[in-house]
């Protein structure tokens, strides 16, 4: 499978450092292995996506293992929905691929490619670097570079992306996963910064040309040191609304509680 050129949207062909469509549009692949295809014109911001920071914290909190029940409930999902053999997949909004490395090995096993997006070059060229079996690219999830029909499966954990491109890009009856907050989810870290504290409001996703297989909860209970309940906090939008003397205070944690609460849905693609 080629990359589409982001700004023709024709195919891109792939040589030995760089891609290049028949308009002569050329993308430079990086030394870590990725390619960016997010033009300066698709940019909301100078670096959009996660800052650095954020992906330090994230990859701390997630190398402990404290969201392995999460991706290890995506990945036996692709594994039951997915094709036996030659099944590509793709997850949009990657960061820096740690779910991604996992749904990767599966589409070995099965003679297929796992594809990793991200607008945050930062977190695509430190997944890269780390995850080879995964075909990283920095791009935007509004604009997906991918021919019609280039998946068996799509994974979307939080990321944002209009129906419209996920049915584009999805084989007729492959699925989307998809993965959010449930009402109690970090409900003690939110109560650290708000002062009236709600719970995540639930609403009913509509995937126009999907159709909606399951829906499941997965929730659990963290116990977290200090170093990681600051990164859980740095991971997260409520960071920017966090006092500085309450980061201090989490770091000063010793068995710090909160509970995680994930809403999963499984889409099918409409033949």
């Amino acid at each position: 499978m080629s990359f589409l050129c982001p700004l023709c949207h024709a195919p891109l062909e792939e040589g030995v450092s760089s891609l290049r469509c028949r308009a002569g549009h050329q993308f430079d692949k990086a030394k870590e292995g990725y390619v960016n295809l997010l033009p300066v014109q698709h940019k909301r911001s100078r670096e959009p996506g996660d800052s650095a920071e954020m992906m330090r914290a994230r990859r701390a909190f997630l190398d402990a293992g404290h969201y392995a029940p999460l991706r290890d409930a995506l990945a036996q999902l692709l594994a039951q929905h997915l094709p036996e053999r030659g099944a590509d997949m793709l997850d949009i909004g990657c960061g820096e691929g740690y779910y991604t490395s996992a749904f990767a090995e599966l589409a070995q096993q099965r003679g297929g490619t796992c594809y990793g997006l991200d607008v945050s070059k930062a977190a695509v060229r430190s997944g890269a670097k780390r995850y080879p079996a995964v075909r990283f690219c920095v791009a935007s999830s509004h604009r997906l570079p991918f021919a019609d029909g280039a998946f068996d499966g799509v994974v979307r954990i939080y990321a944002p992306c209009s129906a419209q491109e996920l049915a584009r890009v999805v084989k007729p009856g492959g699925v989307v996963v998809t993965a959010a907050p449930g009402p109690r989810h970090l409900l003690q870290l939110k109560g650290l910064i708000y002062q009236d504290v709600r719970l995540h409001p639930e609403r009913e996703e509509v995937l126009a040309g999907f159709e909606l297989q399951a829906q499941q909860t997965l929730a659990y209970a963290l116990t977290l040191n200090g170093e990681h309940a600051h990164a859980l906090l740095q991971m997260t939008p409520f960071a920017w609304r966090a006092r500085p003397e309450v980061k201090a205070q989490l770091l000063q944690e010793t068995a710090f509680a909160c509970e995680t609460d994930f809403a999963v849905n499984i889409w099918r693609r409409e033949a």
